[in-house]
């Protein structure tokens, strides 16, 4: 089935039944909230998600005192198949290490409250979030999409205290926003820090062509040092074919 086939789908909200010890559920099944400790927050969607299908979420609190935050991701892992006693306190690594499910720690900066957080997986297994309207970032690449239904998965863990879930047909940015093109970039040319863009950049003077031009000029104002060598970086080359030079 295409990814953006228009089907009927009942609106996201949490399964009632298989939530952590500590999460606490409003009538609808829209809200969870962790309700002390750091941890024992999981909450699970009620159906299975499809490849490509958006997850929307808004932090609603955050907590500081503790280290990390929101973990999101995708199971095999049948919800209305778990007694909440059996869930352990982790989605990171316990539940994975458990059953086959993938999740990922967001960046600090996607899960301040008031963030809009949409999370998805395409059809080749790349799980991807990104934050409010923009550009998406992938978390990772071994999600088996293939064979059995994907349920979403959460964890309200440290930081991040509560989380709604949105419907996206309410949200323009997530509902037209394009999975990212599967052709665009070529495997082993991808920018390290977004793996969203080709890597086409020089940073000079030392040389390394990791990055993207975007991800290139955010790294030029914020510290002008080169994350690998922590060289100065005094120009940003862009380069049109980075394997065609290095074979010239």
């Amino acid at each position: 089935m295409s990814e953006d086939a228009e089907v009927p789908r009942e609106a996201l909200s949490f399964h009632g039944n298989a939530t952590g010890a500590q999460v606490h559920l409003d009538d609808q099944r829209s809200t969870a909230r962790r309700r002390s400790t750091f941890h024992d927050g999981i909450v699970f969607s009620q159906r299975p998600v499809w490849p490509g299908e958006r997850v929307a979420l808004r932090v609603l609190r955050h907590e500081e005192g503790w280290c990390g935050g929101l973990r999101v991701g995708f199971t095999r892992l049948d919800p209305a198949q778990v007694a909440a006693s059996c869930l352990p306190p982790f989605v990171c690594p316990d539940l994975e290490e458990q059953s086959p499910t993938w999740a990922a720690l967001l960046p600090e900066g996607f899960v301040r409250a008031g963030n809009v957080v949409c999370f998805w997986v395409n059809r080749r297994g790349w799980l991807f979030a990104k934050v409010n309207a923009g550009r998406p970032l992938l978390l990772r690449k071994d999600v088996l999409v293939q064979g059995a239904p994907l349920w979403a998965v959460m964890d309200v863990y440290g930081t991040t205290k509560a989380i709604e879930l949105l419907d996206p047909k309410a949200n323009a940015w997530i509902r037209s926003g394009e999975p990212v093109p599967e052709s665009e970039v070529i495997s082993g040319e991808e920018c390290v820090i977004c793996f969203h863009n080709t890597a086409n950049t020089r940073l000079m003077p030392c040389g390394h062509s990791h990055f993207c031009g975007s991800c290139a000029w955010h790294i030029f104002k914020d510290t002008a040092r080169c994350p690998i060598c922590r060289w100065q970086i005094e120009e940003v080359a862009v380069v049109s074919s980075l394997k065609a030079e290095e074979g010239s």
